[in-house]
Formats: C-alpha cells, sequence, structure tokens
C-alpha cells in the first residue's frame, strides 16, 4: 500500500484529497497547523491516516517530524504539496509587506523545502510522485494578484524545472492550477476573516470544488507509472483567461 503525504490536510483541497486517497486504499499522512481539525479527520478516516501538526515553513520542525515517521507510513510514494495561501487584494503600493512574506513563507519556502527532505528518498528507490498546487494565477496576472501571482508562478516553474533533474527516473512531477474554486477557506483567509467579502467571490458563479480537485489528484496517482501530465490548467465553465483589457483615458 504506497503512502501519501498531504500538506494542507485540515480543510479544502487538502481534506478532500485525505478522504478521496484513503477511499482510494492509500495510506496518508495528513500535515496541517491546526490540531483540532486534524484530530477531527482522523476520527472519520481510521487506522490508514497519520494526522501531523506542522507548520511547514518551520524548517527544523519539518526536518524533525519526517525523521519520526512511524515504520508504517514510510516511505513517502506521494507528496501533495497543497498547503498555500493569498493574502489581501491590494495593489502592490497599498499591499500589507507581512503579508507578502506570509505568502512568500508558505507558498514557496515551504513547499521548496518539504520537497528537497523528502525527493532523495524517491530518487534512492527510483519511484514516486510529486503534486504541486498552483493556480492560474502564475500563468495570468490580476489586479491585487501581486505577490501571490508571483509565487505560483515559481511552483509553476519549479514543477517544471523538477521533472527536467529527474528525467530519465521513474519520478511524475505535475502541477494542478486550479482557477476559481469555493468551498475552502481561500477567500476567508485572503480577506483576513471577513466572511462577507469572501461570499462575494463566489456569489452568482459556477465554481469548482475540493472534491474536483481530490478527483483530480485520484486519476492523476492511478494513471499508468510511464505517464506524466506536466501542468493541468482547470478552469470552471464561468471563468476563461483574462481578455486583453483596455483602459480608456478620459478626454
Amino acid at each position: 500500500m504506497n503512502t501519501a503525504l498531504v500538506t494542507g490536510a485540515s480543510a479544502g483541497f487538502g481534506q478532500a484529497i485525505c478522504r478521496k486517497l484513503i477511499a482510494d486504499g492509500y495510506k496518508v499522512v495528513g500535515i496541517a497547523r491546526r490540531e483540532d481539525k486534524l484530530q477531527n479527520l482522523a476520527k472519520e478516516l481510521g487506522s490508514n491516516f497519520l494526522p501531523l501538526q506542522l507548520d511547514i515553513t518551520k524548517k527544523d520542525a519539518v526536518e524533525s517530524i519526517l525523521l519520526q515517521l512511524p515504520q508504517n507510513f514510510q516511505p513517502i510514494d506521494i507528496l501533495i504539496n497543497n498547503a498555500g495561501l493569498a493574502l489581501g487584494l491590494q495593489p502592490a503600493y497599498e499591499a500589507d509587506y507581512a503579508d507578502w512574506e506570509t505568502m512568500i513563507n508558505t507558498n514557496i519556502i515551504g513547499l521548496v523545502h518539504l520537497t528537497r527532505q523528502i525527493l532523495p528518498g524517491m530518487v534512492e528507490r527510483n519511484f514516486g510522485y510529486i503534486i504541486n498546487l498552483g493556480s492560474v494565477a502564475g500563468t495570468y496576472s490580476y489586479k491585487g494578484g501581486n505577490v501571490y501571482g508571483a509565487t505560483k508562478a515559481f511552483v509553476k516553474q519549479f514543477s517544471a524545472n523538477l521533472r527536467t533533474d529527474l528525467l530519465g527516473k521513474k519520478i511524475r512531477v505535475t502541477n494542478i492550477e486550479p482557477g476559481l474554486c469555493g468551498g475552502t477557506e481561500f477567500s476567508t483567509v485572503r480577506f483576513h476573516g471577513d466572511e462577507k467579502q469572501a461570499a462575494a467571490v463566489y456569489q452568482d458563479s459556477l465554481f469548482i470544488t475540493p472534491e474536483d480537485i481530490a478527483n483530480t489528484v485520484s486519476w492523476l496517482v492511478n494513471t499508468p507509472a510511464y505517464f506524466n501530465i506536466n501542468s493541468l490548467e482547470i478552469m470552471p465553465i464561468s471563468q476563461a483567461p483574462a481578455g486583453l483589457t483596455v483602459v480608456k483615458e478620459a478626454k
């Protein structure tokens, strides 16, 4: 039975991915900052789910906890780098710099460090799959997406470069790039807990759900071992790549 490690497991995409992989017969290590939500998920999912409370931005803690994984949850065959966040939607000249640092530390540094810790074992066994949760924001810019979009552009390029470094090895890498997704805490976090502002993002719109992303992950990990999806961009039918909008100046 293969083992997957999922970050950001306490809600949204991560929680749905854990549920789906357990249902598919995998063992899952679920990592998140919120212990209470992890424990509730563990009660639901049973003995094949290992909850680990961890902030992936704490490098020493990441290294320590990986060394302490129970034998029956080793090795990690599938790494799903799902933890990430957006904070704020102000233009760059008004944004809170602390928000920028938090996004960089989580979306880039935490992801890179965890990957670097797990990847050598995959290379040694010549087997593994890394799935990164990017975003269409890494390809298409939008107002207020400044540093968030830049972090996801990093994830996109990092994923492509991983595949290049791993050429000739039986390790797969995919960057999933979702568009508008509801049913998560994403916008609530972005707007610092403002539920009304978060709800307005999805009002009267069709959107992707966490279960859609979980089903996508399930399909990916069950494709043939020679089969690699480099990147997978997903949008609801209510959304399309940004048009070339022209602003008319007042005369």
